[in-house]
């Protein structure tokens, strides 16, 4: 199946364009095996729901998605999509139906798990989730995604050197994929490893100069380390870039910086 990137907004944030998701995919509706007036009728539909999903109208996307699903029941590109417009909502207990019944109709298709992954993520439920990227990682051993999320899971556990791990190898297998190595150099921050932390944040800083994740980060671990000057020139291209980075709560509940990293960004908040 093949794997579209469409920018949702779900559990883990995309902060910037360029900076890969690692949140639900799009799968494209194949256009054969039915007669001709039913799939000129679903390509209306599924132009309708990437139309809406691009501008983030998600309700509108999932109307659209169900529709196809009358038409098209046994397809699992479409329970798929329209699970993604769930997670988008924050309907995860119904995206989780969506992905069941998808990954019933195409138990191979690697793209569901990774979907099907994320909604339990957002549920807490992050052993089921593992399950789903360990499965997904034997039917493709290099998918960068799947090791990115597992990542993530694994950092709901606390398991921050596990973590560490799959965010390195999850960079490693797509270079491209520059959450990863900010997840990676978060999870570094997070054990201890500070030096090694804020050169990979320095260096995928210079590689994307407009990374408000990465800014932000930095900002927090030079004002520890008593670098005030430098680091609220970090926080000025930050804020400006994203504001939500001044919501500590966001950072630690949605973008979900590790527990130290978020002490540092406390103090830089609230000592300064």
């Amino acid at each position: 199946m093949m794997r579209w990137i469409v920018g949702l907004v779900s559990v883990f944030l995309v902060v910037l364009v360029g900076l890969v998701d690692v949140g639900p995919v799009m799968a494209q509706v194949p256009q054969s095996g039915y007669p001709n007036a039913q799939l000129e009728q679903g390509d209306v539909l599924s132009k309708e729901a990437f139309k809406a999903t691009n501008v983030g109208d998600f309700a509108s996307a999932e109307m659209s998605w169900t529709r196809l699903i009358e038409l098209f029941p046994d397809n699992p590109a479409v329970w798929s999509n329209r699970g993604n417009s769930r997670v988008s909502q924050n309907k995860l207990e119904e995206a989780l139906a969506d992905y069941n019944k998808a990954i019933a109709l195409a138990p191979n298709a690697t793209d569901l798990y990774l979907n099907r992954g994320t909604a339990l993520e957002g549920l807490g439920r992050w052993e089921e989730a593992i399950a789903d990227y360990n499965h997904l990682l034997e039917l493709d051993p290099n998918d960068a995604m799947a090791y990115n999320n597992r990542g993530n899971a694994e950092a709901g556990l606390g398991r921050w050197l596990d973590a560490m791990e799959d965010y390195r190898r999850a960079a490693d297998l797509a270079p491209k994929l520059a959450f990863a190595r900010a997840n990676y150099a978060l999870a570094l921050y997070q054990v201890g490893e500070t030096n090694e932390a804020i050169r990979t944040m320095r260096n995928l800083i210079r590689k994307y100069p407009q990374f408000p994740d990465m800014r932000a980060a930095l900002t927090a671990a030079l004002w520890v380390q008593g670098k005030e000057g430098e680091a609220e020139s970090h926080w000025v291209a930050a804020v400006g870039l994203d504001s939500r980075y001044q919501d500590l709560d966001w950072v630690k509940t949605v973008r979900r910086w590790p527990p130290l990293m978020v002490a540092a960004l406390d103090k830089f908040l609230n000592l300064r």
